[in-house]
C-alpha cells in the first residue's frame, strides 16, 4: 500500500524579525502565502525506513534521517508505538534551499501520508504539534492558504485572502543557509534596538481585499539585508524583475530565491521572460497563490 500527498511552496509576504532569544531563535511576525509549486511525497510500506528523491536539484536533498520527511515518520511512529518502516519518495518541484520551505513541505507531506497509511488518525492539533516539533515552517506547509505565523513562526492564525495573486520566482545558483542568514541579521543589527515584530495592518487588509497593488506596496522582509549581504548578486535579480514590470520584488524568506508580485497572469509571463533573459538567475517559475496545504491525492 502507498499514499501520496501534495504539498505547496510558500512565499513570505511579510517577515518581521525580532531580536535573538535566549534559545537562539527569533520571534517573528511571518505572513505566509502558499503558492502553486508542489512536491509530492509518496509513502509505501517497506522493510526499513528509507528516502529517495527525484526532480530538479534532487541531488542536494539529504536522504538520511536528517531529512524532515524521515523525521516526520520517526516522530509519528514513536508516538504511536510502531515501527517507522516505510519508503518515502519525494517528487521534488519546489526549489531546494531556496527560502520557499521545500524541506518543510516534505516533512508535512510525509506526516500526513504516514498518518493515512498507518491509520493512526492523529487529530489536526496533534499533527500541528508534531509539525512545530519538526521546524518553524512545517505547520504552515500542513495548513496552506494564508496565515500569520508568530513565535518562531509555528503559531498560526489563518488569514483571509480575497483574491488570487500572481508571482514570479527567480532561483539563484546555489542555496543560502537559513541559520547563516539569521546570524548575518544578528551581526548587522548588533548595537541597535530591534522592535518587537508585528504584522502590517496595511498588508493584512490588502490580502483580505485581494488588492494586489496595495499588497505589493506593503511587502517586506527583515532578512533581506542579510541575504543581500551574503549574496550581493541578488540585488541585480531584484532590479531586473522590477524593471520588467513587477509591482514589487523581495527576497523570499531567507533566500536566495527572489519573489516578484505582478498585476496579473500576463504580467507574470512578461516578467518571467525578462528574468530568464537577464542572466541574473538560474531558473524562473510562475505560480499563483493562495494554494491548498498538504492534500492526500
Amino acid at each position: 500500500m502507498s499514499v501520496t500527498v501534495r504539498v505547496p511552496a510558500k512565499v513570505n509576504a511579510q517577515l518581521a524579525v525580532g531580536a535573538a532569544r535566549p534559545d537562539g531563535f527569533h520571534d517573528l511576525a511571518n505572513v505566509f502565502l502558499a503558492v502553486g509549486l508542489y512536491d509530492e511525497v509518496t509513502v509505501t510500506e517497506a522493510d526499513e525506513l528509507r528516502v529517495t528523491c527525484a526532480g530538479p536539484d534532487a541531488g542536494e536533498v539529504p536522504l538520511d534521517r536528517t531529512n524532515l520527511a524521515a523525521r516526520a515518520a520517526l516522530v509519528l511512529a514513536e508516538r504511536y508505538g510502531r515501527s517507522p518502516d516505510v519508503h518515502i519518495h519525494i517528487a521534488k518541484d519546489i526549489p531546494v534551499a531556496g527560502g520557499m520551505a521545500g524541506g518543510s513541505a516534505d516533512g508535512a507531506g510525509a506526516l500526513v501520508a504516514c498518518d493515512a497509511l498507518w491509520g493512526t488518525n492523529a487529530s489536526r492539533d496533534e499533527l500541528l504539534d508534531i509539525c512545530a516539533e519538526l521546524g518553524s515552517d512545517v505547520p504552515f506547509s500542513l495548513v496552506g492558504g494564508a496565515a500569520l505565523g508568530t513565535g518562531r513562526g509555528e503559531k498560526l492564525r489563518p488569514l483571509e485572502a480575497g483574491g488570487t495573486f500572481h508571482w514570479v520566482f527567480a532561483m539563484a545558483d546555489g542555496g543560502l543557509s537559513t541559520p547563516a542568514v539569521f546570524r548575518e541579521f544578528d551581526r548587522l543589527a548588533e548595537g541597535t534596538d530591534i522592535p518587537e515584530p508585528v504584522a502590517s495592518e496595511d498588508l493584512l487588509a490588502a490580502l483580505e481585499k485581494g488588492d494586489t497593488a496595495a499588497l505589493a506596496a506593503a511587502l517586506s522582509n527583515d532578512l533581506q539585508p542579510a541575504a543581500l549581504s551574503l549574496r550581493p548578486s541578488l540585488a541585480d535579480t531584484l532590479a531586473a524583475g522590477c524593471e520588467a514590470g513587477a509591482l514589487a520584488g523581495l527576497v523570499s524568506g531567507s533566500g536566495p530565491t527572489t519573489a516578484f508580485l505582478t498585476a496579473d497572469a500576463e504580467s507574470a509571463g512578461a516578467v518571467a521572460r525578462a528574468l530568464r533573459e537577464s542572466g541574473t538567475c538560474r531558473t524562473v517559475r510562475v505560480a499563483r497563490g493562495p494554494a491548498a496545504g498538504a492534500t492526500v491525492l
